[in-house]
């Protein structure tokens, strides 16, 4: 017969009071365990310095001794753990960043600068929101994930970036094997999560999941095999399933039933190279698009009377739009855009092709989906509705279906068409990509690719507009297929090694 007259408590707090405990007994010896398995805690500060740019707003979630948040270089780096022990070692070894003892599951902002017991000594000059939150291999000690993923939200902006890392479940019966015979640190009780399990804990709890990686298969150094092993080996499809390091990152979910009235402005990009026919068209069927739209002509090197065309319809033109032109000194469509970015004044960026093939009239719902929240890099998709083999032959139809497989597998987020012209992201975020770019270089003269790796990069959120694709009215294409098709093919290779094999 059970005593009704002691309380029992609840599995949630007998749960996290083992892994308290275990905590505060094994934190002294936390950094010697890390010097033990070098090999993987080097392969998540790889991860993490990919992932968070240096000088960052960075706060971490069970940060232990402050390993893994001084690697990622923070501007602000702020460090929360439950275990008292291993916070004041944390604040010993990097008295530059900030540490605190709190239970992520009963965190607020009005928690940040005080211990689970009592105020701090010293000011609190934490930002209240953070550019990425990282919680590595913290969730497989969580009493209530979804109360703890909840929490964080408050921590976040639209822009915000939570980074999620975990132990892929096949390796349970290895690491208990491991742990048995000295090769790893103890271990409280765990949550094992697929990841499957996790996308659906940041659904439920208010995050759009946006990328879902998996490396790391060796994770013990091997000379002159596990390099090879875990760089090229581990990303291939089939057998990155059986990397021991699965992360899910995630974006904050403020998105809007509507545009409100504050809508943002709009710059509409539009490079011309012998399109005459179409200047006119383009701005007679472009509608209004947010506060104010601003159009932006970029021709280059046109052998007809585009540019003429061109300054003949702002001389004559009156009605809500604002008109802009310029010739680029550069060559190729990429050069044209980034001068048109350059030029822009509007808070959202956008790419119209001018021959029309992608109709202008399409373009609000490229807008309305950025505008409220639905994702921050807009793609055009021109292969869900039918299309005529005129508009879109059936070699150029298998090529961008190909390419669109590839580019899924590079950037961990599925894509139906990565070569469609229209392209739509906050110009804050251009700024961004433009800033990072030396990391693939000035690699690709027709511009998507450069744009998608970059927004990839960044972890922006990628999502399809459909289009109804049209074919041209006046002139031909530009493209070279064959030629442009092979230079396409070389810049995948290219962008694997620094997305995939890092």
């Amino acid at each position: 017969m059970i005593d009704t007259t002691i309380p029992l408590a609840h599995p949630r707090q007998t749960h996290k009071q083992a892994v308290l405990s275990h905590f505060n007994r094994c934190a002294p010896q936390l950094d010697g365990w890390r010097s033990r398995n070098r090999y993987y805690y080097q392969d998540l500060d790889r991860l993490h310095q990919f992932l968070i740019p240096a000088g960052s707003r960075v706060l971490e979630i069970g940060c232990g001794t402050g390993d893994l948040l001084q690697a990622t270089y923070p501007g602000v780096g702020v460090g929360i753990d439950i275990s008292p022990v291993a916070v004041n070692i944390a604040r010993q070894k990097y008295p530059h960043l900030r540490f605190y003892c709190a239970d992520t599951e009963t965190l607020t902002p009005q928690k940040i600068g005080y211990l689970s017991d009592g105020p701090i000594e010293g000011p609190v000059d934490e930002p209240q929101t953070f550019d990425y939150i990282i919680c590595a291999n913290a969730a497989s000690y969580f009493s209530d994930i979804q109360t703890a993923f909840s929490r964080l939200k408050p921590f976040c902006t639209p822009q915000t970036r939570l980074i999620i890392t975990f132990h892929n479940y096949l390796w349970e019966p290895l690491l208990q094997l491991g742990e048995a015979v000295g090769l790893r640190r103890p271990q409280p009780p765990q949550n094992w999560l697929s990841m499957d399990d996790v996308a659906n804990l940041l659904s439920i709890t208010g995050y759009i999941p946006l990328k879902r990686g998996r490396r790391f298969l060796s994770p013990k150094r091997i000379p002159g095999l596990s390099r090879w092993i875990n760089r090229y080996l581990a990303p291939l499809p089939g057998i990155k399933h059986l990397c021991l390091t699965n992360y899910v990152v995630a974006r904050p979910d403020f998105r809007r039933a509507a545009i409100t009235a504050d809508a943002p402005s709009c710059s509409v990009v539009i490079p011309a190279r012998n399109e005459a026919g179409n200047i006119e068209s383009a701005i007679a069927r472009l509608p209004q698009l947010g506060s104010r739209t601003e159009v932006i002509f970029v021709e280059g090197h046109s052998q007809d009377n585009t540019w003429q065309t061109i300054q003949k319809t702002l001389q004559s033109y009156s009605g809500p739009l604002i008109l802009k032109a310029f010739q680029q000194t550069g060559q190729g469509k990429a050069d044209a855009v980034r001068l048109g970015f350059a030029e822009a004044t509007g808070d959202v960026l956008m790419i119209l092709d001018a021959d029309l093939t992608v109709p202008p009239e399409d373009l609000p719902h490229f807008f309305e989906a950025i505008a409220t929240g639905q994702g921050e890099f807009i793609n055009g998709s021109r292969l869900l509705y039918p299309r005529s083999r005129k508009a879109m032959p059936w070699l150029n139809t298998l090529a961008n279906k190909t390419f669109a497989l590839l580019f899924s597998f590079l950037l961990e987020q599925p894509l139906k068409d990565t070569l469609c012209g229209t392209k739509v992201l906050w110009r804050r975020d251009y700024q961004r990509l433009t800033a990072g770019r030396s990391y693939f270089g000035d690699f690709d003269p027709f511009g998507d690719f450069d744009l998608l790796f970059g927004a990839a990069k960044l972890n922006l959120h990628l999502v399809e507009v459909p289009i109804r694709y049209q074919p041209r009215s006046y002139g031909s294409s530009n493209i070279a297929h064959v030629k442009e098709g092979l230079v396409l093919l070389r810049m995948c290779a290219y962008a694997s090694r620094k997305l995939k094999f890092i």
